[in-house]
């Protein structure tokens, strides 16, 4: 038997709303400053209406800041929501920080054995 989990919608949670890849993109292109609708759907290279619901579910779930200017609207990435994406990424650091001391070990001790290209030969 099969059993299905339902999964929460991707404006309800912060991290279902980052699961897709282009609103990765969004938030890291509007992480440095804020920009209007118009540029980050010709970054994206994604048509207006699809923009706007990629940017919808990044306000609903407060990833993303929103000012109107007249008729423009600004967005910017909210650095303080992203907090809780990054607190959860740093209970796997010290998996990465390992693995990257192991891989540095291993090519030290391959560098070790081969001989030094720079060193006369001691023959």
């Amino acid at each position: 038997m099969i059993w299905l989990v339902p999964r929460a919608a991707c404006s309800s949670d912060v991290f279902n709303a980052i699961a897709e890849a282009k609103r990765r993109e969004i938030l890291v292109y509007l992480a440095p400053l804020e920009r209007p609708v118009g540029d980050i759907v010709a970054t994206t290279g994604l048509a207006q209406p699809s923009v706007s619901k990629h940017l919808k579910v990044l306000r609903s779930v407060g990833l993303v800041h929103v000012r109107r200017e007249g008729r423009q609207i600004f967005y910017r990435t909210n650095p303080e929501a992203i907090r809780p994406l990054h607190e959860w990424t740093l209970t796997f650091e010290r998996y990465w920080r390992n693995q990257l001391a192991r891989i540095k070990q291993r090519a030290e001790r391959k560098t070790g054995e081969r001989p030094d290209p720079e060193q006369p030969d001691s023959q």
